[in-house]
Parts: structure tokens; C-alpha cells; sequence
């Protein structure tokens, strides 16, 4: 009995070397991929850039400003009625791009797009172009007032970032 017993304890410490390692083995395998998965998320400036707290409380009807938002111009517009309601009697078949004024916009009165042409990259002016809406001087694309393309090179219409209403004062970009 007693060399049963010596038989089956040396087995189970000639085991225990091998579950330790297997243990280490698997920890330094979690730890690895832990960092390597931390290490493809953005740092926290970024992130912090990635979203951006603007109030819009002082602009009056037809006043436009232009904030950074991810290194690029945002434009941030407050539409009078009438511009409103040209836009959305625009038909769809004569756009180029064609998107309705209401899919563009949460609130009719405020339009928030990127302020950079989809041409090739160029900062549109405002108030201006055959439209008095947005106008990119470099090579003639012409926007509306819901920021599409009606004329020119662009092939889509500026684009419109994410976007949420935290009040009527203030917006949350990002």
C-alpha cells in the first residue's frame, strides 16, 4: 500500500511544475492581450478632441460661426424661415447629391455641417456663390442653404457631423 501511495504522489508533483507553468503561461498571455487591446484605444486627448461643447445661445437668424471641431471647420448656421422653406420645396431629381433638408437638420432652424468642401478640400466661404448660401472659391462648387451640392465640381454635399441638442443654448459635436 505504502508504494501505491509514493507511486501516486510522486505523479502528483511531477504534475504540479507543469500546472504552474500553465498557470504563468496563461496570465502573461491575458496580460499581453490586455495591453495590446489598451493600446489601440485613443488616448484620452484625443477622445477629449473627439467631441466638442458649443453654445449657439448669440446667434441671430441668418448669422453664421465657425468653430474647430477634429481639426477641421465646423459651420454652424442659423437659417431664417424663408431659407427653410426654399430648401425644402427643392425637388430631389435636380440635386446631385440628393438629400432632403429635413434628413440634414434636427431643429428647421439651425444647420451644422463640416466646413470643408467635398471637392477637394477647400474651405467654402459663406453668403456667397449663386445660392448666398455657401461657396468654395477654388474651383466653383456652389451649396445651398442645407449645404448640397447644386453646382460645380463637389460630388456630395458637405457633410453633416454627429450631432445632439443639450438645450436651446448649446449643442454637443462628436
Amino acid at each position: 500500500m505504502r508504494a501505491l501511495e509514493g507511486s501516486y504522489t510522486r505523479k502528483v508533483l511531477s504534475y504540479l511544475p507543469v500546472a504552474a507553468a500553465l498557470t504563468a503561461g496563461i496570465y502573461a498571455t491575458k496580460t499581453v492581450t490586455q495591453q495590446f487591446i489598451t493600446s489601440m484605444s485613443p488616448a484620452k486627448d484625443v477622445l477629449a478632441m473627439a467631441q466638442a461643447e458649443v453654445k449657439i445661445s448669440g446667434l441671430e437668424v441668418g448669422q453664421m460661426m465657425t468653430v474647430k471641431w477634429r481639426g477641421k471647420p465646423l459651420f454652424i448656421k442659423r437659417r431664417a424661415q424663408a431659407d427653410v422653406d426654399v430648401e425644402r420645396q427643392t425637388p430631389l431629381n435636380i440635386l446631385r447629391d440628393p438629400e432632403k433638408d429635413e434628413d440634414r437638420v434636427i431643429k428647421d432652424e439651425w444647420l451644422i455641417v463640416i466646413g470643408v468642401c467635398t471637392h477637394l478640400g477647400c474651405v467654402p466661404i459663406s453668403n456667397a456663390g449663386d445660392y448666398n448660401a455657401f461657396y468654395c472659391p477654388c474651383h466653383g462648387s456652389h451649396y445651398d442653404h442645407s449645404g448640397r451640392i447644386r453646382k460645380g465640381p463637389a460630388p456630395t454635399n458637405l457633410e453633416v457631423p454627429p450631432y445632439v441638442f443639450l438645450n436651446d443654448e448649446t449643442i454637443l459635436v462628436g
